[in-house]
């Protein structure tokens, strides 16, 4: 008989060690949120006692609302402890041209990514039948409310809906140092999750090469069944121990370094904005993330075509002189190393995280493959040592292909644009960058609309309409379809119409951001 997996150890906390050590413990030690007289799994959360977090993932996708469910957590004592707002999408700045023109549906220099799907979109694809109303209506505002309702700074909801629903799909911006307090408090005290504060400065193996135990300055060898590395970018464990390969990918997404400054608003009760701004800039772009009390802003970019000055200047330019001189913190620099480890699961080890990989803030897929991996790691938990290569060999295969995907949508926002005025996004637009999987795709889009067979593997990150909002929020260019069926394109029109009078009717109807988030922190939301 193979001795169980019951030991775990979870090198690293923040917030990706946090939510590992939550959806582990939930997943295997509760009965409906209650704890278990006899938990099934030993989990140790070990975390270095002065590297501060980093404290720039701030934004999440709406899957968190499942993680925090899972997890235990009320919506209503998430937003107040992590000074939480709501994220609806992202809204991309200049990024079709330098141009500040205004907004056409056909020169797009400013767009949405929203969270929602576009209406109906289980009965009907309707980005066939928008080809036809192209150059009256931009392809967001036509299939989704979320467009117009962001752009009047509206919440996804109301105060009477229940903790969790929706009118639109949201997740969140946040702080995350307090986020991973708030999980950190959560976790050892409603989970039974160990916590041990303390350095790990070497690491004990097996004959057969699995990490036996990890060596602490205080609390000696701790040894565990199976290990997690969640040390971030040092990648203690999959990096420097096991040296997997990394596949650097800074031939295709070029932004290796971030400015990140913290700035209050310029009056108490300022509109918060209820989407990720991102603005292009000439050497890589600028984020713009609105919390209750404070913006997040930064400037991600590429070494190689801006100096730490120029990006510096920007930044500045970009806040202003007035909002620099009130901000909460000095700019701090980021290094970005663009790519991923080749594997995540390596023997007993599998690495979550900034540990195996990290491309750039675009799009916020970081934490989402945080709660992919640990959510697939609880699924997926192998009963014994004996089938853990088995588990570990599918693991890694929809690791490598999550990554590859990633890579192609970031980088489709890049060689859609017609900026051309600086080496930055002249070599973005170079074929030479680009993979070859997402130029294939390109080609074939020039002739019909992304759809789901054009992604091989099943639960993509990013669904075929990701791609549809992105593409036509920039301008891309699909042939009209030549048949259509008059049935169908009666439904088509049926349902832009029932769009229409949804967004008027949410827009008359939901309160704004920050209203929502007053009477969150006053009344809080109901539960079900």
């Amino acid at each position: 008989m193979h001795q169980a997996i019951s030991n775990i150890i979870i090198v690293g906390g923040g917030t990706a060690g946090w939510i590992t050590a939550g959806i582990l413990a939930a997943e295997h030690n509760t009965d409906n949120g209650t704890l278990l007289t006899t938990p099934k799994l030993n989990i140790t959360l070990i975390e270095s006692p002065d590297i501060p977090p980093i404290g720039v993932g701030e934004g999440t996708w709406p899957s968190m609302r499942n993680t925090l469910t899972k997890i235990g957590i009320s919506e209503t004592q998430f937003i107040i402890e992590c000074d939480a707002s709501f994220k609806q999408g992202s809204r991309f700045i200049n990024w079709h041209s330098e141009l500040s023109a205004p907004h056409t549906p056909n020169n797009a220099n400013d767009y949405l990514h929203p969270f929602s799907l576009p209406f109906a979109h289980q009965e009907i694809d309707l980005a066939p039948f928008w080809l036809a109303h192209q150059e009256e209506v931009s392809f967001a505002l036509a299939v989704s409310s979320q467009d117009q309702l962001t752009q009047l700074g509206l919440a996804p909801k109301s105060i009477s809906t229940p903790e969790y629903h929706f009118h639109n799909n949201y997740g969140y911006h946040l702080d995350a140092g307090k986020f991973s307090q708030l999980l950190m408090k959560h976790c050892t005290d409603k989970l039974g999750v160990n916590y041990i504060s303390d350095h790990v400065v070497g690491i004990n193996e097996h004959t057969n090469g699995d990490i036996k135990s990890v060596q602490c300055t205080q609390s000696g060898s701790v040894s565990g069944d199976l290990f997690v590395d969640c040390s971030g970018l040092k990648s203690l464990l999959l990096g420097k121990h096991y040296q997997e390969p990394f596949l650097s990918q800074k031939s295709v997404l070029f932004n290796d370094s971030a400015l990140a400054i913290q700035i209050p608003y310029p009056e108490e009760n300022s509109p918060i904005a209820s989407c990720t701004l991102s603005t292009a800039q000439e050497s890589g772009w600028i984020w713009d993330i609105g919390l209750p009390t404070r913006k997040g802003v930064g400037y991600v970019y590429s070494s190689e075509h801006a100096s730490d000055q120029e990006a510096e200047k920007a930044l500045l330019d970009y806040i202003g002189k007035d909002a620099y001189k009130r901000a909460k913190t000095e700019i701090r620099k980021l290094e970005i190393a663009p790519g991923y480890h080749q594997k995540c699961w390596r023997n007993n080890c599998i690495a979550i995280g900034m540990a195996a990989g990290f491309i750039e803030p675009l799009e916020a897929s970081a934490l989402a493959l945080v709660e992919w991996s640990a959510t697939t790691l609880a699924q997926q938990l192998p009963p014994n040592r004996a089938s853990m290569e088995l588990i570990a060999t599918r693991v890694n295969n929809r690791y490598a292909q999550h990554w590859q995907q990633i890579i192609d949508f970031l980088k489709l926002h890049y060689v859609l644009s017609s900026r051309n005025s600086t080496p930055y996004w002249r070599d973005h637009q170079q074929t030479s960058s680009i993979p070859d999987s997402l130029q294939s795709q390109l080609e074939l889009w020039h002739y019909q609309v992304p759809c789901s067979q054009d992604i091989a593997h099943k639960d993509p990150l990013f669904p075929a309409a990701s791609f549809q909002y992105v593409l036509y929020g920039m301008g891309f260019q699909t042939q009209k379809p030549t048949c259509i069926k008059p049935s169908m394109l009666q439904q088509a029109q049926a349902m832009f119409v029932e769009n229409q009078k949804r967004t008027r009717s949410l827009s008359q109807t939901l309160p704004s951001n920050r209203e929502l988030l007053d009477k969150v922190k006053q009344f809080g939301f109901p539960t079900l």
